[in-house]
This record gives C-alpha cells, sequence and structure tokens, in this order.
C-alpha cells in the first residue's frame, strides 16, 4: 500500500462522490475538488462561512455546503462552476440540510424541528413537512429512493408519514405502537421498516408500506434497553444492539431471535482469535523533547495474538442509576458487505471491536488496541474493517489476519475518522487539521476478491 503526503482540511471533513471521481476537502471558507485518484485540484469554491458539512448530490454532479451558525446552505455545480444557489432559513434556524434522491431537490430541518423545508433547484418551488419529531434519523429515504418516511408528533402520539419522492406526495400516514419513537429504519429492498422506543423501554416494531405491524420484539423490561440497529446489506438480518451488553439477531421471514451476541469481559473460548496492540515506545529521544515538539510517544505498535485462556478484557465500570446517559451497551453495529460479518463495540470496552461470523453465528475474533477507537468502516468492496484510535497508526482486519499500518511522514497527524472510497481502492484517514489517503495495491484487492474465507 501507498501513502499519499498529507495535506490540509478544517473541521475533520471530507467526502468522496459517490461516482468515486472526486473527492471534496474544505479549508475553513474555502471547498476544494480534487480528483480521487491524483489528489489534484480541480476547482475551488469561496462560500459564504466556515464550512460545517459536506454532502453530494446521489449523481454527483453537485456538493452541498453548509453553516448552521448562519443559518444558510450553498450548492456548488462541478459540470459548471459559475453556477451557484443559496438557500437562506433566516429566522427559522438549521439544524440540518440533505439532497433528495434525484439530486434536485434539498430538504433543510428548522431549528427545535419546526418544520422540514423541501427546496426544488428546477422549479424554484418550495414545500414543507410539518410536525417532525426532534430524534436523529426521523427522516429517512427508502434504499430503491422511492419513499421518504417521517417521525412525527401530534397529540402526544407517535405517527409515521410516508411520501413519494418524486412528487412529494403523502401515500400513507398512520399511528404507532409506541410511546417515544426514537428512530427508524427502512429495510434494504424497502419493503418495511424498523422502528423502536427510547432506552426507557425495550421496544422493537416491524411495519409494512401499509402501516401493518408485522412484528413487536421486546427482550426484558423495567431496564435501559435499545442503544443502536442495523440491517445486514442483504435485508435478512436485522441486528439490535442493547444496554445489556449483547447483539440478538432477527431473521426476515419469522421476525424472530435466531441468535444472542454477549460482550464478556472474560473470554474462556478457544474458537476465535484475539489480537492484541503491542506499543513500542520512542527510544532514543527525550521524551519531554518529543511532546514538546509534537510527536508521538511510541514510534511502533503491532498486534500479537493472545493464545492463552481465559482473557480479561479491560471495562469500565459503571454505577447504576449514576449517569444519565451510562457509557454501557453495545453502541456500534457494522455489517460487512457481503453479509459475513458483524463488528461491534461495547461502549464499555471502548478499545476493543468484537467480529462476528454470521454464517457460524459465532465470535470470529477480538482486536483490543492501547487506546479507545475513534471511528471503524468496512470497505465497501472486500471484506475489510479498518479503524483508527488517534494516533498516527490505522489498523486493518480481514479474514487473512491483522495489520497496523503508521502514515509515513506524518508523526503529528492524529487519525480520528476514515472516509472509504466507494471502489474500495482507498481510504482517507482524516484528523482534524490533516488527512492522507491510503491506496491499495491491486494485485491485493483481487487476491482478496478471489478468496474470502468465512
Amino acid at each position: 500500500m501507498n501513502f499519499a503526503e498529507v495535506l490540509r482540511t478544517s473541521g475533520g471533513l471530507l467526502s468522496w462522490s459517490p461516482s468515486g471521481r472526486f473527492c471534496a476537502v474544505p479549508i475553513t471558507a474555502r471547498l476544494e475538488i480534487r480528483d480521487s485518484s491524483t489528489l489534484q485540484i480541480l476547482v475551488t469554491y469561496n462560500c459564504i462561512d466556515a464550512i460545517q458539512v459536506i454532502e453530494w448530490s446521489p449523481d454527483s454532479n453537485y456538493v452541498l455546503t453548509a453553516n448552521y451558525k448562519r443559518n444558510i446552505a450553498e450548492v456548488w455545480s462541478i459540470e459548471d462552476p459559475d453556477w451557484r444557489c443559496k438557500v437562506d432559513e433566516g429566522s427559522a434556524g438549521l439544524i440540518r440540510v440533505i439532497w433528495a434522491p434525484d439530486s434536485r431537490h434539498i430538504l433543510t430541518t428548522a431549528e427545535f424541528h419546526l418544520r422540514i423545508t423541501v427546496w426544488s433547484l428546477v422549479s424554484k418551488s418550495v414545500s414543507y413537512i410539518k410536525n417532525p419529531k426532534n430524534i436523529p434519523g426521523g427522516l429517512q429515504f427508502s434504499q430503491d429512493k422511492e419513499y421518504l418516511a417521517v417521525a412525527e408528533r401530534r397529540d402526544c402520539k407517535d405517527y409515521l408519514s410516508v411520501l413519494e419522492t418524486k412528487s412529494w406526495q403523502l401515500v400513507k400516514h398512520f399511528e404507532l405502537a409506541t410511546r417515544d419513537i426514537a428512530g427508524l429504519q427502512w429495510a434494504n429492498d424497502s419493503s418495511v421498516l424498523v422502528v423502536w422506543e427510547s432506552p426507557l423501554e425495550y421496544r422493537v416494531l416491524i411495519y409494512s408500506l401499509s402501516g401493518q405491524c408485522l412484528a413487536n420484539y421486546s427482550a426484558y423490561q423495567w431496564s435501559l434497553g435499545i442503544k443502536s440497529i442495523a440491517w445486514s446489506p442483504s435485508g435478512q438480518f436485522l441486528a439490535i444492539g442493547s444496554y445489556d451488553q449483547k447483539v440478538r439477531l432477527m431473521n426476515h421471514i419469522t421476525w424472530r431471535i435466531i441468535s444472542e451476541f454477549c460482550h464478556s469481559s472474560t473470554i474462556d473460548s478457544e474458537n476465535c482469535v484475539i489480537y492484541k496492540e503491542v506499543e513500542k515506545p520512542l527510544t532514543g529521544y527525550p521524551a519531554t523533547l518529543a511532546s514538546v515538539q509534537g510527536l508521538p510517544l511510541v514510534l511502533e505498535t503491532t498486534y500479537e495474538e493472545e493464545e492463552s485462556r481465559p482473557v480479561s478484557l479491560a471495562s469500565i465500570t459503571v454505577e447504576p442509576g449514576k449517569q444519565a446517559n451510562p457509557r454501557i451497551g453495545v453502541g456500534t453495529l457494522l455489517f460487512s458487505s457481503d453479509n459475513r460479518y458483524l463488528a461491534t463495540r461495547n461502549d464499555n470496552m471502548p478499545a476493543t471491536v468484537w467480529i462476528w461470523s454470521i454464517p457460524k453465528l459465532a465470535l470470529k475474533a477480538i482486536l483490543v488496541h492501547a487506546n479507545p477507537i475513534k471511528d471503524m468502516a468496512w470497505d465497501s468492496q472486500h471484506p475489510r474493517l479498518a479503524l483508527c484510535t488517534g494516533n498516527s497508526h490505522v489498523y486493518f482486519w480481514s479474514p487473512f489476519g491483522c495489520l497496523t499500518v503508521a502514515v509515513p511522514g506524518a508523526p503529528t497527524l492524529q487519525i480520528n475518522s476514515l472516509r472509504w472510497h466507494p471502489s474500495g481502492s482507498r481510504v482517507a484517514l482524516i484528523g482534524r487539521d490533516q488527512f492522507s489517503v491510503c491506496f491499495f495495491d491491486k494485485q491485493l484487492q483481487l487476491c482478496e476478491s478471489i478468496s474470502s474465507p468465512q
């Protein structure tokens, strides 16, 4: 693998275009559009204020930037650099802006979730969606891009509105059997939706587009419930992460739980591989001087396989009732693109990543790191997981094993987030004000695509 030189960014932002041709990089109020292969600057746009949001249109012809403090969103054309569109929400405020699937409409959410506004870039018309509920992910497009589901709150009850994205007409509106909906997600075939309760109650409900409740599942009562939910890419499985440190896997035929994955602090099983990160400290150089100059105190880090059993994993102790949002429970669920693996993180073990084999319904590997995980993401083309922990190293796992790589010539780059290229041929390593790109060898990609063991 090869690395690009370290380049500037701001706010830890970077976005690949869906087509894979471009890379959008902000530098304060300036937006640079770079070639994704060479990272050469193709065009530069000057925005009104510092860029807080970057989002490409689905057809990659436009890129959107926003500044929430100024309540302004701007749209830029890649084909016509002189074309520009500005959306000003004014006194209504702006807290979110997203593209519609047709790449010709944008949706803005007003402050306090007073309304959602649909802006047309073609006809310059405006329409409104009222009473949206103030929850993350309360606005979701279906995978086939034909429908928009909006969670609403009226008369102290939860409702769901389904709109058709071509005309923005209401298709279905029905009441939900929830007390306080916390989120919703479409299945990958766009046939059903899953909604779930706030953490105060464990309840998962599956709805059809007609409003029929197909399933109503609750694992337990009188304790904190659901923390995360994820559909598998095939739509066959629904993973439910909860505060009891378990992941429950539900199948799409009977809507019943087929397996439970427990995140225990003591591992006795010899069927899984445990990798531990081992750091080699900086030697031959005064540590105090290295700290003053901003150099890392760790020169090299590697994975070592732990063969002894049982193995105890470091865990954060949480006292019940002392925290409103306790750092416990499965907060991260990520399926690999081939549906074979599920990567999870139990929040009271922030430095540990668990990888489960879906065909075998068993634990495949555990990665134990020296520092908490900042971000992790699967390659969209291969079963390859990339991780970062806030230092200048990037970590990779695949069915073939583990690897740690230091970004050459970038001792001060602290990688806080990752962005895979749509082709899987490269991954952007992003810090607060710097970034680099890791390019993979084509022969290695071919080898991994030919053989992908379970």
